[in-house]
């Protein structure tokens, strides 16, 4: 019997839980922190706007390449020794960041995080979908997800409030540096994955198939060539994760900083409204699971792209309505992060969508070359922001408010995938129930 095929979770389980959660905290917390790092950086290393955009973007440039590459070695080798490589790619490029003498050393460093970082999320959700029994398996998905929303919260806590203090301890070039050191911690989960942790045994079971050996090695050019329904829903979950993922980054990467410069928070203030959007994240990507099992996914998932639309409209092109009363405009920040929780949705819909022979690659591919576009989104937004925006000062606001339209749209693309709630994953197939 496969584990997923089990009548609830056991210890296997919930080892690959904690494992593929852990990753994804630390993949999230090493690609957000750069954001919360941008003035010490850009003070220290003498570095325009213009130019860290860049920076930003290649980050997420990089991702798309890590998807791909990973997604195809995950699928080939096995789930379990990619995760560990992913996560040592990321640990040892932040801690490469911290010793960047310069824009081009960072750019480099960067899109090796980038790298292990495209990696991580897609062989972690595999794992996920192919153990966890079906009527469970979206609210697991989702509890590995909210390891997004607590690595943001992590990166606020170092970036917004220990690096001052290593400024203190270490000297003022240092602040910044010493968080990308601490930040090669996360390494040390490849032990406990290596001695503890469970390969996926779909995944196994598949290499004894039949049909195995008529596989070219190629997964990438067998999912294009595959039938016409089976692209069909690869470019229509692209679509999907293009359009969401293009809301994500609109809203955050350049959030701490609209805050701090446009809004004119303190440091503290910024941190903290960071922190309430993220705990609205927890909350959200954890109740998306919940409500995806028992209503289906794409209900699940364009209820929270409307809340995460109006969250986003009100504390950008509606703040001087909404300023007047703080605790409203402080409550609209944790819609946003209630509303990302759609986000849970990508684990379970595209695990039940693929086949073992390319799910990892497939997953991967969608969710990363969708994050690696995002490479021009720090340019767009800082380009309207400057050219765009009437006012005499630069507008942040306005750029990132694009991200409210991204998500109204992505939550009613969701209607172009089947329903996938209660499909059956085996080792060469996928039995979805009839609609």
């Amino acid at each position: 019997m496969l584990l997923n095929q089990s009548e609830k979770p056991d210890s296997r389980h919930y080892v690959i839980l904690a494992m593929a959660w852990a990753g994804w905290l630390f993949d999230f917390y090493d690609l957000m922190l750069l954001s919360f790092l941008v003035v010490p950086i850009q003070r220290e290393l003498e570095i325009a706007e213009d130019s860290m955009s860049l920076v930003l973007g290649a980050s997420l440039a990089a991702t798309a390449v890590g998807g791909l590459l990973f997604g195809w070695l995950a699928d080939r080798y096995g789930r379990r020794p990619v995760l560990s490589a992913t996560i040592l790619t990321y640990s040892i490029g932040a801690f490469c960041c911290g010793l960047s003498p310069d824009l081009w050393m960072l750019l480099v460093f960067r899109v090796v995080t980038g790298l292990g970082v495209g990696g991580e999320w897609a062989t972690g959700q595999t794992l996920v979908g192919e153990t966890f029994p079906a009527k469970t398996r979206a609210r697991y998905a989702a509890l590995m997800q909210t390891g997004a929303p607590a690595g943001i919260a992590l990166a606020t806590l170092v970036g917004t409030f220990a690096e001052p203090r290593f400024e203190q301890v270490f000297g003022h070039a240092w602040g910044w540096r010493v968080c990308f050191f601490v930040s090669v911690l996360p390494a040390l989960l490849v032990i406990f994955i290596r001695r503890s942790m469970s390969e996926s045994d779909v995944w196994q079971e598949w290499q004894q198939h039949p049909d195995r050996s008529e596989s070219s090695g190629d997964e990438f050019l067998t999912l294009l060539k595959s039938d016409p329904v089976s692209r069909r829903l690869f470019l229509f979950c692209l679509v999907l994760a293009l359009t969401d993922m293009s809301a994500y980054w609109f809203t955050y990467i350049w959030m701490p900083s609209y805050l701090l410069k446009q809004l004119k928070f303190s440091l503290t203030t910024s941190g903290a409204w960071m922190l309430v959007t993220q705990l609205g994240g927890v909350i959200g990507y954890a109740s998306f699971g919940v409500l995806a099992d028992w209503k289906g996914r794409r209900i699940a998932y364009m209820l929270y792209s409307l809340l995460w639309a109006v969250g986003l409209f009100s504390v950008t092109l509606l703040w001087a309505q909404i300023a007047a009363v703080p605790q409203l405009a402080l409550f609209c920040m944790f819609v946003i992060g209630l509303g990302t929780g759609n986000f849970s949705g990508y684990g379970p819909i595209f695990s039940e969508l693929f086949t073992t022979r390319v799910r990892n690659t497939a997953m991967g591919t969608a969710f990363n070359l969708a994050r690696g576009v995002q490479f021009f989104t720090p340019m767009i937004i800082t380009w309207m922001a400057t050219h765009v925006s009437s006012g005499a000062e630069a507008d942040l606001g306005l750029g990132i408010s694009i991200g409210a339209f991204f998500a109204l749209f992505t939550g009613l693309w969701i209607w172009t995938l089947p329903e996938t709630r209660g499909t059956q994953i085996l080792a060469a197939e996928v039995v979805r129930p009839k609609e």
